[in-house]
């Protein structure tokens, strides 16, 4: 990862911030993600079911190749299969996903699958707009459930998939929905066990900017499934605590959560982010809770409240048109 100890602004809002322009631009947004970062580390890791389910998470792999995708029961494709999205470039991903291994495959798209979506595909020549493509053996999800058994029976997920993502680029770019409009409420079913969007819920995994969406984050709130994958915004894995956390957070839906989620909610700037006093009683009342959670745990035995382990799966490594990052491989 990059460290770039600059106060210049990263050249694109999808690439990673320096962390001198975000000390300087969010300075207690930024003590606020490190303190629950801490906190994280504090507490017990989360114990699996058993027998355990061995999940391979990818995503934006945009027409590249991993030769390093590890076996598991599971694998799970977080949308961007390609870059131009034409269905030539489409079934060369699915041949090479369809050749792996594992025992159950998964897709969603992603904004640069562009003939997925019949109104960006409008945008293709005609040729491509009269294409096909063969998904083979991967059950492709859009805005549709599934459920998998595992282990001959003895184990089965619920997953849901959905592609759609806040607006960033022209007609080419695939399920879009404009900025801060609610694409998302009452969507995801109830029993959801595992959860594949394209775009990341606010604040988790993203950047600093908060490029995710805020009713995803409400949906995942609702619905709280045992993992949640996704890709798109591929520097929420490699900016400082993307790349500290490993690409993956546990998320506990409690108090502290709201705490955190509602301080990164508030204002930039180095003196309108340092005296807005309500920043302030959020930070506050975060480290109350947080501390009270680790002794609930750690001192008191207390029993785990439900979590979510959320995933950014991206293959590519920020913006530089290289398969660098490394697949997530979670046990459920």
């Amino acid at each position: 990862m990059d460290m770039m100890f600059s106060p210049r602004a990263p050249s694109s809002p999808f690439a990673p911030p320096p962390l001198l322009y975000i000390l300087l631009t969010q300075p207690l947004k930024t003590s606020v993600r490190f303190l629950d970062y801490g906190f994280a580390l504090l507490r017990s890791p989360t114990r699996p079911d058993s027998p355990l389910i061995r999940i391979v998470c990818i995503s934006d792999t945009h027409c590249l190749k991993s030769a390093h995708i590890p076996d598991g029961d599971l694998l799970i494709h977080a949308g961007d299969l390609t870059n131009a999205g034409t269905p030539a470039e489409l079934q060369a991903q699915i041949d090479w996903l369809d050749d792996l291994p594992h025992q159950h495959k998964v897709a969603i798209a992603g904004n640069h699958d562009t003939y997925l979506d019949p109104r960006s595909r409008k945008t293709l020549s005609q040729e491509d707009q009269d294409g096909s493509i063969d998904w083979k053996g991967i059950h492709y999800l859009q805005h549709s459930a599934l459920t998998l058994e595992f282990g001959h029976g003895r184990r089965s997920l619920n997953l849901y998939g959905a592609p759609q993502i806040p607006a960033c680029g022209g007609e080419a770019f695939a399920f879009q929905y404009p900025r801060g409009h609610d694409a998302w409420t009452d969507t995801v079913p109830e029993d959801t066990d595992v959860l594949i969007t394209h775009t990341p819920p606010k604040y988790h995994l993203d950047l600093p900017t908060a490029l995710g969406c805020e009713f995803l984050l409400s949906e995942v709130w609702r619905t709280r499934p045992a993992v949640h994958v996704f890709g798109h915004v591929h520097a929420g894995k490699s900016d400082v605590l993307g790349w500290l956390k490993g690409g993956r957070e546990v998320v506990r839906w409690d108090e502290g959560q709201k705490c955190l989620e509602r301080a990164l909610a508030r204002q930039d700037g180095l003196v309108r982010g340092l005296l807005d006093p309500r920043a302030w009683v959020d930070v506050v009342m975060m480290l109350g809770h947080g501390a009270m959670g680790v002794l609930w745990d750690r001192v008191w035995g207390g029993g785990q409240s439900r979590t979510t382990l959320m995933v950014n799966a991206s293959l590519m490594y920020n913006n530089t048109g290289e398969l660098r990052n490394t697949p997530q491989v979670v046990h459920i």
